[in-house]
């Protein structure tokens, strides 16, 4: 009997304004997996996320991730990206960057082996706690990315860590 693996072709996706970060990672993956030789295949995987002039998009992945153990690298607090909206550009505010993330979430459709995000700044992680009638976004965004089936969160800046309470998957903030 053939032993099935514990882990996955490893894949790494850096969402708009992380591709220069994404490309740093793919690098050092690709010289420490061959040890100073020289091998052009990289970690890396193309995806997009084209927006129609009412500014709605949709997410695309170039190749399949079944099986894959999908890293996706995403700075929901980038406000140097951009996109055009009836003729006008619009700067990516986080709830646009964390559409994104589900629309390649949506994309992977549940195929890849494990995903895991890493978020340095944790969307909504300023709004922990309820005060009166108001809804708990962190909470809810994470129960959402748990739902599409990312296993694991990697986050610098959990402004409370207790946060992690409202999933059962794994989160570290560093």
């Amino acid at each position: 009997l053939m032993k099935e693996s514990l882990y996955g072709e490893l894949s790494v996706i850096g969402m708009k304004g992380c591709e220069q970060f994404a490309a740093q990672v793919d690098a050092y993956l690709r010289e420490w997996r061959n040890h100073g030789r020289s091998d052009d295949a990289s970690f890396l995987v193309d995806v997009n996320c084209p927006r129609s002039g009412s500014g709605e998009a949709k997410g695309v992945i170039t190749k399949s991730l079944r099986g894959h153990d999908v890293y996706i690298i995403c700075d929901p607090f980038n406000y140097g990206v951009t996109y055009k909206m009836y003729g006008q550009t619009v700067p990516m505010s986080p709830d646009d960057h964390f559409c994104d993330i589900k629309r390649i979430l949506g994309a992977i459709a549940g195929k890849a082996r494990r995903v895991s995000l890493i978020m340095p700044m944790l969307y909504e992680g300023r709004q922990h706690k309820r005060s009166g009638r108001e809804s708990l976004d962190c909470a809810t965004a994470l129960q959402d990315l748990e739902a599409m089936g990312v296993t694991n969160i990697l986050t610098f800046d959990a402004h409370d860590p207790r946060v992690q309470n409202s999933i059962r998957i794994g989160f570290e903030s560093v």
